[in-house]
Order: C-alpha cells, then sequence, then structure tokens
C-alpha cells in the first residue's frame, strides 16, 4: 500500500493557477522531496496533503484511504511546518504528546508515546523545559517528536530547515536520514535547497511553474536532467548551446585533465579550494574547478583537456520558452 499518492492535483488562487496536474506516489518507508524555487507551487502541494487547502481538482489517497475532502484533523498525518508552530506555553512534554491526546489517548498514553518520540531524535532528557528555552535545532527535534508522536504513516515537512544556520543544516540533514529509514513512514519533503533533497531523499520530483517537470531516483535526477532549465536550478555550470531549442549539458567530471588537446583558458579565479577556470572548448566554454595541484597543470595560459563525449547529454533547452510562475499573496501559493 502506498504511503501516498496524488491523481491530477490542480490549485488555483483567482487567476493564478499555483499547482497543475501533479501526479505522485510515496511507497511506506520512502522519501520524496518536492524540490524547486520559491513559488513554483511545492508547499501549495502539501498544503493540499494535509487539508490545509483544498484542490479544485484530483485526488488524495493516504494509505489507500480518499482523504481529499476531509479536514486536516481526520487525514492521520504528520505535519512539520517552516516554523515549527510549536506551543510557547507547554514544555517540550507537552507539545509532543498534543497529537496523541487529539486523538482520544489517555494523558497516560499520550506522554509514553511522546517519551518514545523524544528518545528517537534524541532529547528524552529535555521533557520539562519550555520550548522558549531551546535552540533553533532542539525546537526542530521537538517538531518531528510531535509529528511522531502521533504513529502517522505518512509524515509532511515544510522546508523543515530553512530556518537553521547552514552547521546546524548540515548536521541535521544526516540526522534525519537515519531517523526516516528507523521510523519507516513515507515522507513528503519540501525545500528548495538542493543539497538536502539529494541528502534525504530516496526520489526527487522537481517543480517549475506549479507542474512537476522531472521525477525519479535522486542521484539519477541530479546526474541526468532531462532539460536545460532543470540542469540550472541543480546548479550544473556547463551549459552549452547545442542545435535549435537544444542545449548540450557537459557533467563535471566529463571534463577532465589529460595529455589531451591544450585549450586557452579565458578566466581564472583563485579560490580556498585551489582554481576555477573557464576553458575554450569546441563544445563550448567549460567552466572547471581545479585543486591546488591540478592548477599546476596551467601550461601558462592553456590547459590540457580530455572530454569524454559520450557522456554529454543532449537535451531540451527550455529556459526562454516558460516563464517563471509568480506567487500570489495567498499563503497557500508557494
Amino acid at each position: 500500500m502506498k504511503a501516498l499518492a496524488l491523481f491530477d492535483l490542480s490549485k488555483s488562487f483567482g487567476p493564478v493557477r499555483a499547482v497543475q496536474d501533479v501526479s505522485l506516489e510515496i511507497a511506506a518507508g520512502e522519501t520524496l522531496t518536492l524540490l524547486g524555487p520559491s513559488g513554483c507551487g511545492k508547499s501549495t502541494v502539501l498544503r493540499c496533503v494535509a487539508g490545509l487547502e483544498r484542490p479544485d481538482t484530483g485526488r488524495v489517497v493516504v494509505a489507500g484511504r480518499e482523504v481529499t475532502a476531509l479536514p486536516p484533523e481526520a487525514r492521520h498525518v504528520g505535519l512539520v511546518f517552516q516554523d515549527y508552530a510549536l506551543f510557547p506555553h507547554l514544555n517540550v512534554l507537552g507539545n509532543v504528546a498534543y497529537g496523541p491526546r487529539m486523538r482520544g489517548q489517555s494523558r497516560a498514553q499520550a506522554e509514553a508515546r511522546a517519551r518514545e518520540a523524544l528518545a528517537l531524535v534524541g532529547l528524552e532528557t529535555l521533557e520539562a523545559r519550555r520550548v522558549t528555552q531551546l535552540s533553533g535545532g532542539q525546537q526542530q527535534r521537538v517538531a518531528l517528536a510531535r509529528a511522531l508522536a502521533t504513529d502517522a504513516g505518512l509524515l509532511l515537512l515544510d522546508e523543515p530547515l530553512s530556518n537553521l544556520d547552514e552547521q546546524l543544516r548540515e548536521e541535521l540533514r544526516a540526522d534525519l536520514r537515519a531517523l526516516f529509514a528507523r521510523v519507516g513512514a513515507g515522507v513528503l519533503l519540501v525545500t528548495h535547497d538542493q543539497r538536502e533533497a539529494l541528502a534525504l531523499s530516496d526520489r526527487v520530483a522537481v517543480m517549475r511553474a506549479g507542474r512537476v517537470v522531472q521525477q525519479g531516483a535522486a542521484r539519477q535526477v541530479f546526474e541526468r536532467p532531462n532539460s536545460a532549465w532543470v540542469a540550472a536550478f541543480l546548479g550544473w555550470e556547463n551549459i552549452l548551446p547545442g542545435g535549435p531549442g537544444r542545449a548540450r549539458l557537459v557533467p563535471e567530471d566529463a571534463a577532465r585533465l589529460g595529455s589531451g588537446e591544450a585549450w586557452p583558458v579565458r578566466v581564472q579565479q583563485r579560490t580556498e579550494a585551489g582554481l576555477t577556470v573557464t576553458v575554450a572548448h569546441p563544445l563550448g566554454s567549460l567552466t572547471l574547478h581545479l585543486s591546488a595541484r591540478e592548477a599546476a597543470a596551467l601550461d601558462g595560459d592553456v590547459l590540457r583537456l580530455e572530454v569524454d563525449s559520450s557522456r554529454v547529454l543532449d537535451v531540451p533547452d527550455d529556459r526562454d520558452t516558460a516563464g517563471t510562475w509568480v506567487p500570489h499573496l495567498s499563503a497557500g501559493a508557494s
């Protein structure tokens, strides 16, 4: 049974089509990330799954049960917001026990389940502390524990690390991946952060202007973008002109130092890691990042390169063929 199945989901805010014909599936124990720029509709999809927005068309099925018309509290999903939405008047244990209490458990049952969830996120010693006394990373873990305490088979996380500094985000990525593997729930994660998506996801669905434009195994999507726009969004630097309406994608490790022909170096920029260079080449201007050792291979203003042409991808160049969707002022249209 699928933890989540979406069928042709669409949602508009006034004249703005925020989500268009989105279909997705998440298996139990699988993490799927909706990845895209701000305003592409990814958070609107999550809010439709949570019941916070009602789709105009399409169906939402959670664990085999049609929930499209049900209110949020009847959907049995765990939800972690970007701002965590913790109750400042309750301590950590009270926050985490809130969900089980709302689902009819006794106080003792709810607190026992809350303690189990706090142990999963490593906060069992802080149950008596006020959430206002916690660090940002600790608050994020409390929000996760509150979602886990409901025993939901589907967890929804909307930009869960966006309010944390980069060092803490990096630490928590590894913790989250391990946590998802332990709990065995399906996870729908929304983020605009490519590193977060690659680190946490089994599969990725890239969104643009309300539509899913590519989905598949996370590594496959990052290594084989299906269009120039997807490649640019995922951080590919070497997107070169192809034929009319086409582009050529050169993987970063497909151009390497070797004994091949020498090509002029047009731009050099020293960095802490070494040297970034732009090299003239028949394929087009190639950007390479050289370590200090590799930078020593520069012969004057030329660099000897070998380019594996079999790894160059020919894709549609859609960067100028569709406008970027402008978000509506509604809080749900993001």
